[in-house]
């Protein structure tokens, strides 16, 4: 096992996933940023090479889900955004001297164990840089940096080719990885279409949770496919 942790950011789930309104009432969405949060613990927690897990929340619920696989929660920066929370965690395992971080949203439900240590398998010895981009190759849904602070990190719809620019700017060539599971994050309802297209979705909570709600026919009513 590596000294890398994860550091999943979680934003209060009453406020989850509002670009989704259209389709989904606020319980709704609420359930279902749980429901993806579910499915990324699960593969968090089967990880064989991670030496442990942060999650950054001030949500009661995450803080519970969190918990129950043995999770370190971290409050500082969770208030602040997706970028500031996950430099709040970070900062915390470069003070206990950790080696390394890895950082993924908690809405990419189709994302395995088995992926999350292939990624973990191709980073490099320190100082190294490695990043899973979104399937737009417009996000960075999963980045690991060893040490945790190496690399300046801010994520938002297009930090991909910028934080490929500033591990190079601190010397480090990355390492870029792909991952089907990894690569897709649900925030729009063409999301959802092509979270339900894919094969790895079958099985996931997430998965389970859309047919329960009938959203393969509400999409395909709405022409999104």
């Amino acid at each position: 096992m590596s000294d890398i942790w994860a550091i999943i950011p979680v934003k209060a789930f009453i406020d989850a996933k509002d670009r989704l309104s259209g389709l989904l009432s606020p319980p709704q969405r609420r359930r279902l940023a749980e429901t993806m949060l579910i499915d990324v613990l699960d593969a968090v927690a089967g990880s064989r090479l991670l030496a442990g897990i942060v999650i950054v929340t001030v949500d009661p619920h995450a803080t519970a889900l969190g918990e129950k696989i043995g999770a370190q929660i971290v409050t500082e920066g969770a208030r602040n955004g997706h970028t500031e929370s996950v430099n709040a965690g970070r900062r915390i395992l470069a003070g206990h001297g950790r080696a390394g971080m890895i950082t993924m949203p908690g809405d990419i439900p189709a994302v395995r164990a088995g992926e999350i240590d292939a990624v973990l398998s191709a980073h490099r010895a320190a100082p190294a840089f490695t990043i899973v981009p979104a399937h737009d190759d417009l996000g960075s849904n999963a980045v690991v940096c060893s040490p945790p602070v190496s690399v300046p990190l801010r994520f938002g719809d297009n930090s991909y080719f910028p934080h490929l620019d500033a591990a190079r700017g601190r010397g480090i060539e990355p390492t870029v990885i792909r991952q089907p599971g990894i690569a897709v994050d649900i925030d729009h309802p063409a999301d959802l279409a092509l979270f339900l297209r894919m094969p790895q979705s079958a099985g996931t909570r997430t998965r389970t949770l859309l047919e329960e709600l009938d959203l393969p026919a509400l999409l395909a009513g709405r022409g999104i496919a």
